[in-house]
């Protein structure tokens, strides 16, 4: 026992005459006998010491009714109530943190050996904000949280204008300071992209096709109505736009306003991250791996124009479902999305598009900034997941405290007195906590916090494990069910097993038609039947001479021929002997069973490609795979090898699920 309530008890507040033994601090945890709620749970705000008593103010926090819910008290305390401390087990019962299984592992609760786990499915749903000063351990912060979110294999892009997220792929040398929190240091899957010119990253190019709108947000500076005018009239018309095709016709424009509208034009197409063939954005957006964007070095009206790209595009891609579900993480969001007495930035619209709108679609945004007094009002709003550290500037504690609901005077007073490494997390529960951030798994990349003294993963998909359970994935699936395929074998069936096939699926152009090819990439064939799963490889046509092409295709329309045959169809008049030996020899054509006969083969693809299009939707699900088979044809080499045979627009990484009968 800690002691009385004396005094004045409201159903908020009451205080307690501490007893000399007692040993309390600020923001302890106490708990309450009531004589209609039994026991109830609050915390010490603060404690005054005069030279007759020490006086504890307490806040009510709640108790948990017969139906297991957290509900406040509407009958104050007794006077003379005794308070005592609380233990870890009551604790835990009236904060509702998430179970082990479903929870980000963020620290322990302030005081106590409390891990805090965080509802993943509320956090990812309902956007975040992380908020603190310069130094305070920010990114540390949602370095752990990035962490936590790529165990469930969530994908996550990440903004990243200082380039300090790259080290998720390297272990945390720490092993001592993570082991006392149950942890081992791990790395993770990241893909860099930026600046082409700096070494280790993978060059961002971004599409230069766009929309007339879309040309004018990117345009830098703004244009007056008599500009605006020039290039509306000079893109009119036209279907596929980009920045040569607007030179082009702004040249053809007769007013002399043209010349600053082509000035600011060329400046955007040298920029050298506009291209015809652009970064595949299901590259970008893969389940289990965090793309990080890194803008360092590149100006900021750049950076502000990569962001809108980006993300426009994404969000567009995920309302039609072209894209799984992901995780958007802008550093130094007060740049990206300012407040709008502090001026308008090009990507200002489209996060607070995301804000609004992003949950419905699957699209998670996390906003962090050491100055939330800067960033745009009605994005933090809608944040109703807030981990602040230490703040001290004024307006920045007074925009912090307008945006967070059932933050207390007492602990936005505390807010300017945290310890680093210590944050308030608000929202995903019940009421503010303060939480002890956990050592990261991985390599701190920031400077400014000193907090914690392989080759990168392979792809998760890559690792075989038998009936491992898999996270959301893209899967293209065949008509015929396991239960089906069961009824329909004439073998005696005891199960099937469940194959999971890496595949792409290409968006490819014949003429102004648009269709989809799907390729198995543990050898680079066509899938041409998902049921029967049969396959072919596209011809080498690179290898074969002039001749053989001709008869070849000549084969093709006759099946089955001599060599009479297939010399009148050809209509050649050279020796074929030789070229028909080599077609057998490379599997193109075989021997019939009759003398002097032959056939083509089914292992190449001979037919027309639009003719195998595949029309399987693409679906995010979870899968528990009996077999997982690995990767071994590369992305670049299949391309090329299509690109001989059709227009390539576009390409989707996903996987096959394939039954197989076990007898």
């Amino acid at each position: 026992m800690l002691g009385r309530i004396t005094g004045k008890a409201t159903t908020l507040q009451f205080a307690f005459e501490l007893f000399d033994t007692a040993d309390v601090r600020k923001f302890e945890y106490v708990k309450v006998p009531h004589r209609v709620y039994q026991w109830v749970l609050c915390q010490v705000v603060e404690i005054e010491k005069s030279q007759d008593q020490t006086l504890a103010k307490c806040n009510v926090l709640g108790y948990k009714d017969s139906e297991g819910k957290v509900k406040q008290i509407r009958i104050p305390f007794d006077i003379n109530t005794e308070v005592f401390l609380a233990d870890d087990e009551f604790i835990r019962s009236v904060i509702e943190l998430a179970a082990e299984d479903k929870g980000a592992y963020l620290g322990r609760l302030d005081g106590k050996d409390i891990p805090v786990r965080l509802d993943l499915s509320k956090l990812l749903t309902k956007h975040v904000a992380v908020l603190a000063k310069s130094g305070a351990g920010k990114s540390y912060a949602v370095g752990v949280l990035i962490e936590e979110i790529l165990e469930r294999k969530v994908p996550i892009l990440i903004i990243d204008p200082h380039g300090e997220y790259g080290t998720l792929k390297e272990p945390s040398a720490d092993k001592d300071g993570l082991a006392a929190y149950g942890l081992k240091p791990k790395k993770y899957v990241v893909h860099e992209y930026g600046d082409p010119k700096t070494p280790g990253l993978t060059p961002l190019r971004l599409s230069n096709n766009m929309s007339q709108q879309e040309l004018v947000q990117l345009i830098p500076g703004k244009l007056n109505n008599t500009q605006l005018g020039i290039v509306y009239n000079a893109v009119k018309g036209i279907d596929h736009l980009d920045f040569d095709t607007l030179l082009l016709a702004l040249e053809a424009e007769e007013s002399s306003a043209k010349w600053a509208i082509i000035n600011l034009v060329e400046h955007l197409r040298g920029l050298g991250i506009f291209s015809s063939n652009p970064l595949s954005y299901n590259e970008l957006i893969k389940s289990g791996v965090c793309s990080t964007v890194n803008l360092r070095g590149i100006a900021p009206e750049i950076q502000e124009i990569v962001v809108y790209k980006l993300a426009k595009d994404l969000f567009e891609l995920r309302k039609q479902n072209k894209v799984p579900p992901f995780f958007l993480v802008v550093e130094e969001a007060h740049n990206y999305c300012p407040e709008r007495s502090f001026g308008e930035s090009t990507s200002s619209k489209i996060l607070r598009t995301i804000a609004s709108e992003g949950r419905k679609f699957g699209l998670g945004l996390c906003v962090i900034s050491q100055r939330p007094a800067r960033v745009d009002k009605s994005v933090l709003s809608q944040c109703t997941t807030q981990v602040i550290l230490k703040v001290t500037n004024p307006n920045d504690l007074k925009a912090v405290s307008s945006s967070v609901e059932g933050l207390t005077a007492e602990s936005e007073a505390e807010i300017q007195n945290l310890p680093i490494g210590t944050a308030l997390v608000t929202g995903v529960v019940d009421m503010p906590l303060f939480v002890n951030i956990r050592p990261r798994r991985t390599k701190h990349g920031g400077h400014a916090v000193d907090m914690l003294n392989q080759r990168a993963a392979d792809d998760f998909l890559e690792q075989k494990a038998r009936f491992e359970e898999l996270a959301m994935i893209p899967v293209v699936k065949p008509k015929i069910t396991p239960e089906e395929l069961r009824l329909m074998s004439q073998k005696r069936v005891t199960e099937t097993k469940t194959i999971l096939i890496p595949a792409y699926l290409f968006t490819c152009q014949e003429k102004d038609v648009e269709y989809r090819v799907l390729v198995d990439m543990t050898n680079g064939e066509v899938v041409l039947d998902l049921d029967e799963y049969a396959t072919a490889r596209l011809p080498e046509l690179d290898k074969l001479s002039g001749a053989q092409v001709k008869l070849l295709m000549a084969a093709h329309k006759l099946k089955r021929f001599t060599k009479d045959e297939l010399v009148r169809k050809a209509g050649t008049t050279v020796e074929v002997d030789d070229d028909l030996k080599d077609l057998v020899e490379k599997g193109y054509l075989r021997r019939g069973e009759k003398e002097g006969s032959f056939q083509v083969t089914d292992a190449y693809l001979l037919s027309k490609l639009s003719g195998h299009a595949c029309y399987a939707p693409i679906t995010f699900e979870k899968v528990s795979a009996t077999e997982q088979r690995v990767k071994t044809a590369r992305l670049d080499t299949v391309k090329a090898h299509l690109a001989r045979f059709t227009k390539v627009l576009d390409q989707q990484e996903c996987h096959i699920i394939r039954y197989e009968v076990v007898t």
